[in-house]
């Protein structure tokens, strides 16, 4: 800058022969100049300093995406109110910017930097993604081109009608003022043809999101020809900036209103804009050159100077009386408003240089340790054996922590990471307990657990699931296929061995399906402590202030930890599946005494009591919710025993449908010594045919005698008593109580204890040793897949560079506003 200018000024020279005024002092009366001093020589190379050092800050914010709070100028306004105009006039120059329509698709920075030396303009535009630029534009009309083509490119790429990813064009010129201004989209009501038409929306959102930043100067242009009171954008603006504390309004094509007033009244009226904009918010009034030929740049700004001067002219000349020069004439011209946003914008540079400094020191440090953590990851590339030796103790704690929340914990809090019953059920894709119709609710059904709780809970769930079935009605055909074969072999258990095949093969088939539902449940119930696990070790890490070993960001690595636990969960779901079906068949054994003997049935209570739960597999209820299901409870004493859905209706029913073959006794005949005269003396000689067949002939008269008629077997002919019970009630009703000798056997005595010790006990003692051979009993190539992909080496190395690249940028920024604030 030449010494002979005046202190924050351009060397752009008015029409009259004098300088520009001081942004400072815009008044008219403080336009006289004066010599330089020292002091004011360093006020100016400060501040040109500052420019300087906040332009590079902002081109590393727009290459490396910082969110550094850097004071801007954001020109707003709609599509035709000047924009593109103004930013001509404040380069100096004329580029076409107005026939790319730049304002309607990408946001421009424009960096002016005021040099004495660039008698013609220096443009270069930085590169996208990086903070370098590019070699100078020699022609201004290619300026124009450029935007064109980047934006067409970056449009094409993210399919959109705009967007807010800036293009920056740094212009060097001895007549433009040291200013940076980003141009905004210019506000439509309407897309235009071929555009979508969401397009008007997406510039207003841009815009906003642009403009709300409170370091922003907004810059808000509206046309002269447009009243206060129907402003179409005034209240967008008010929606960000509502008192205009930060937006400096200008009046735009100022000289196309001045042919409408003729008193000193209307004049001042108007540019006081009482009642619409607030006492302390004065607008600018601007007018620039209508004229589009092609001229020269010094013919260009002459013209932006004349017309400031007609203005003038026609205030004072034109309109009777003037106008208030003392309050509005640092408002009136464009060489006003150029000094104004210069100082402003200066200003708040001097003002901001404090938080930047902090804010640069904050941001180097943060990428430091980005960059730390990227050299950790590329080393440990290279030393397997210490990421081994990580990977385990990170896979031991979590084993660990797996261990703990089985044997109980309440970290972390059950309300946000437990399930109730119904949530199970729901996300482990299970549903309902196999055959069972009614809900199944155990107690602390609705309260949210996790870990050994929700174990013991899924146990108690299959208990009375488990209670809830009774033994199936059976068909007359399989009573009697069973009970004449069993009489064919002789002896006088043929009830009681038909009575207890019927209910082994019950057991069978109803109790299969329920355990391995349960096997499935409580399968699910241990999956789901790994994600706890996971927060448990990052809980304790943040506690402890330590980083798990730094394994957070190998995604690789805990896919791998997670699969190797699931495969190990299901592992033991199979084997628990096998041994309670072992179980299962043990009871229902032909060679099993669970359906015999007194002595057998002594050990477990009387007969009656085997459809009741013992006292010990009662859970102690706990929530709110009680159980309303009377399936899920135990019958009591004697209770006649069904099946649900299975009734005394549909008994007689099947009784009045079955058919008995002639000449074959039914299971149905009552024990009558006469009905059996009248069916002949064929069943009598057959039975007696038997007799010499049948083992144990050696018992007493009475039981021979028995079996001799038929007995309990056929005709339940007793002492010669004639009785209502028949054969195949009999047995329906041994049957149940053998079924519930079964389901006792196996639900109080062996699934329990099998479970426990089929899932728990491997998880607390074995999980960190099947995690272990799964994942680290491998070579060290198989091993480095889980940590390092194909590429990834290539893409952590870019990542550095970029890393150190922004380091280097951004150290260099903090050195200059140390520096900025030692001379401040």
């Amino acid at each position: 800058m030449s010494a002979n200018t005046t202190t924050l000024t351009t060397p752009t020279k008015t029409p009259s022969g004098k300088s520009s005024r001081s942004r400072k002092h815009p008044h008219p009366d403080s336009t006289a100049e004066s010599e330089m001093s020292s002091s004011s020589l360093a006020s100016l190379a400060n501040s040109k300093s500052r420019f300087e050092a906040y332009n590079r800050l902002q081109a590393a914010t727009v290459a490396f995406g910082e969110k550094l709070p850097i004071p801007e100028i954001v020109a707003l306004g709609g599509q035709s109110d000047g924009k593109s105009s103004l930013l001509e006039a404040l380069l100096g120059f004329r580029f076409n910017v107005r026939e790319v329509e730049m304002g309607t698709r990408r946001p421009l920075i424009l960096q002016m930097v005021h040099d004495p030396t660039a008698l013609e303009p220096r443009c270069r535009f930085q590169e996208e993604d990086t903070e370098g630029y590019g070699s100078p534009v020699v022609l201004p009309s290619a300026i124009a081109d450029i935007i064109k083509s980047r934006t067409e490119t970056l449009l094409k790429k993210t399919k959109g009608a705009v967007s807010s990813k800036p293009i920056v064009m740094r212009a060097e010129y001895a007549h433009c003022p040291n200013l940076t201004i980003i141009d905004t989209p210019g506000f439509v009501l309407k897309a235009k043809k071929g555009e979508p038409e969401r397009t008007p929306d997406e510039i207003l959102s841009m815009v906003k999101s642009l403009a709300s930043p409170p370091h922003r100067i907004l810059l808000f242009l509206q046309q002269s020809s447009v009243e206060w009171c129907s402003s179409l954008w005034l209240d967008a603006i008010r929606d960000i900036d509502p008192t205009f504390r930060r937006t400096i309004i200008v009046v735009s094509k100022f000289d196309n209103r001045l042919k409408e007033f003729s008193d000193r009244w209307e004049v001042d009226r108007y540019l006081s804009a009482s009642g619409y904009l607030g006492d302390n918010t004065h607008p600018f009034f601007v007018a620039l050159p209508k004229d589009r030929n092609t001229i020269s740049n010094d013919e260009f700004r002459r013209q932006i100077a004349q017309v400031d001067c007609e203005v003038l002219r026609h205030l004072r000349e034109g309109v009777k009386g003037g106008f208030d020069e003392e309050k509005f004439r640092p408002y009136i011209g464009f060489s006003c408003l150029r000094d104004y946003l210069e100082s402003e914008l200066q200003k708040r540079y001097k003002e901001a240089a404090p938080a930047t400094l902090a804010l640069l020191e904050q941001r180097c440090s943060d990428v430091t340790c980005e960059l730390a953590k990227v050299d950790s990851k590329i080393q440990a590339t290279s030393d397997v054996a210490q990421l081994r030796r990580s990977a385990m103790l990170y896979a031991a704690s979590i084993s660990n922590h797996v261990a703990t929340l089985i044997d109980g914990a309440a970290d972390p809090a059950p309300e946000q990471w437990g399930k109730t019953t119904m949530e199970e059920q729901s996300e482990s894709g299970i549903g309902g307990w196999p055959g069972i119709t009614a809900d199944i609710m155990p107690p602390n059904a609705t309260l949210r657990l996790y870990g050994g709780a929700a174990f013991e809970r899924v146990m108690h769930e299959f208990h009375c699931a488990a209670y809830s079935i009774e033994c199936p009605p059976v068909s007359r055909e399989k009573v009697a296929n069973i009970l004449l074969a069993h009489a064919s072999r002789g002896g006088g258990r043929a009830v009681t061995e038909a009575a207890a095949e019927i209910a082994r093969s019950a057991a069978r088939s109803w109790l299969a399906p329920l355990l391995d539902t349960a096997c499935d449940r409580l399968a699910f119930v241990l999956g789901n402590l790994f994600d706890l696990a996971i927060e448990r070790t990052h809980n304790r890490d943040s506690e402890c202030g330590r980083k798990s070993g730094n394994m957070d960001g190998y995604i690789g690595f805990h896919a791998a930890l997670r699969q190797a636990h699931n495969r190990f969960i299901k592992e033991l779901a199979k084997q628990c599946k096998q041994l309670v079906r072992h179980h299962l068949d043990s009871v229902t054994s032909p060679y099993s005494l669970v359906c015999y003997g007194n002595d057998f049935q002594s050990g477990f209570g009387s007969s009656n009591n085997f459809n009741q739960p013992s006292v010990t597999s009662f859970l102690l209820e706990l929530s709110d919710a009680t159980m309303k299901d009377q399936e899920n409870i135990p019958p009591e004493k004697n209770a006649h025993q069904t099946t649900p859905g299975k009734g005394t209706d549909a008994r007689d029913a099947l009784r009045e449908s079955q058919m008995t073959v002639p000449e074959t006794p039914s299971p149905d005949q009552p024990c009558d010594g006469g009905l059996k005269k009248d069916l002949g003396n064929g069943i009598d000689v057959g039975a007696r045919k038997r007799i010499s067949r049948m083992p144990g002939n050696n018992r007493s008269s009475d039981n021979t005698r028995t079996q001799q008629n038929g007995g309990s077997l056929l005709f339940g002919n007793v002492d010669g008593t004639l009785k209502s019970t028949t054969a195949y009630t009999e047995i329906c009703s041994s049957a149940a109580q053998h079924f519930g000798r079964i389901r006792e056997v196996l639900v109080e005595r062996n699934v329990a204890s099998a479970l426990n010790s089929g899932f728990l006990t491997p998880c607390r003692d074995r999980l960190v040793l099947a995690i272990g051979l799964d994942l680290f009993a491998v070579n060290d190539e198989k091993f480095m897949d889980m940590f390092v992909v194909p590429g990834a080496i290539d893409v952590l190395q870019n990542e550095r560079q970029s890393l150190q690249k922004r380091q280097k940028t951004l150290q260099s920024c903090l050195n200059e506003f140390k520096s900025l604030a030692r001379a401040l």
